[in-house]
């Protein structure tokens, strides 16, 4: 937060440094594009969440290019929630320059950094978007996975949710076979900063994560997943893959025998 606000406050907000509001919510909790209209960080564009089909215009409409320092930030009052999400789209689509601001906009406002109403419009910029597929797996891989056991699988929903005992949003919960659960909230710290990277690596340790072998994260619908991507990046371990369609993919699509849920097995 400290550098971003020195690099806000002397004005390098601009083609080489673009901030961006990832913020999500359900719409009737919050409306996130109304409250970055009231406040958000100066220079900072709102970045809608969903916008992976056209992804290179639409950054581009937001003025970042292929040499554009992307910040990520959103407003959730853990800290963060959905910034990872998008940092994880930019690397996914072949950018480098990416970080998540640590705190997110709570920390942001509370530490007495400078916030707006005001909305900047960036000059648009070309962005040439190529996919890196090592960061991302498919159902099928997936499915090959818990037979041949090629990567390892962490799963960064709630206990409940993992074990089948709770319903998620509506949806049956359960985990995928051989799947680990970090939720994604252990790697925050109360204030909603990202822990140490010696915490970090004690959290996959005790889980049996090696970040020597391949590894893959899931969760609901491929939002909270990448906090495991960033947490073992921040570990030196960048090439995390996410799968994309999550539990909500797989709860449709996997046979019965590929679904483990506690429930099903106390009803039995």
């Amino acid at each position: 937060a400290k550098w971003l606000s020195e690099a806000v406050r002397a004005g390098r907000v601009g083609p080489s440094l673009r901030v961006l509001d990832a913020s999500w919510y359900p719409p009737q909790e919050r409306n996130a594009r109304q409250e970055f209209k009231e406040s958000h960080i100066p220079g900072a564009s709102f970045f809608h969440i969903e916008a992976e089909a056209h992804f290179a215009d639409y950054v581009g409409r937001l003025g970042v290019s292929n040499d554009t320092h992307v910040v990520v930030y959103d407003g959730d009052q853990l800290g963060t929630f959905y910034a990872p999400r998008a940092w994880w789209m930019f690397r996914a689509f072949g950018h480098k320059e990416v970080s998540v601001l640590n705190g997110g906009f709570k920390n942001w406002v509370k530490e007495g950094h400078p916030v707006t109403a005001e909305v900047s419009q960036p000059a648009p910029a070309v962005f040439k978007a190529r996919l890196n597929t090592v960061l991302l797996k498919t159902f099928e891989e997936m499915i090959q996975n818990v037979g041949s056991l090629r990567f390892q699988v962490v799963d960064s929903r709630p206990e409940g949710r993992f074990r089948g005992t709770e319903l998620d949003q509506g949806l049956e919960s359960g985990h995928i076979p051989g799947a680990v659960n970090i939720p994604f909230h252990s790697f925050l710290t109360e204030s909603g900063h990202e822990k140490s990277i010696e915490e970090i690596q004690e959290i996959f340790r005790e889980k049996k994560v090696d970040l020597s072998k391949p590894l893959a994260a899931t969760c609901r619908k491929g939002v909270t997943a990448c906090h495991i991507a960033l947490a073992a990046y921040l570990c030196g371990k960048r090439d995390v893959a996410i799968y994309d369609g999550s539990w909500s993919e797989w709860f449709h699509r996997a046979p019965p025998r590929y679904k483990v849920s506690e429930l099903k097995r106390n009803k039995a």
